[in-house]
């Protein structure tokens, strides 16, 4: 099943955003309780598709 334009942009908006929060966790800025409160918002806000299957999991 093909995803649409506003499917794709969720996902991508979702993954930018986290990849915002990623960085200043790894950097000390917040911590793994701020990181997973931003996690639950961003899904909730975007409702990605992969993002929501994903949630929690290393992508590597």
């Amino acid at each position: 099943m093909p995803v649409s334009e506003k499917e794709f942009r969720a996902e991508l908006r979702y993954r930018m955003s986290l990849s915002v929060a990623k960085t200043m966790l790894e950097k000390g800025i917040i911590s793994e309780g701020e990181y997973s409160e931003i996690d639950t918002i961003l899904l909730e806000k975007y409702r990605p598709t992969l993002g929501t299957l994903l949630a929690g999991k290393p992508l590597i």
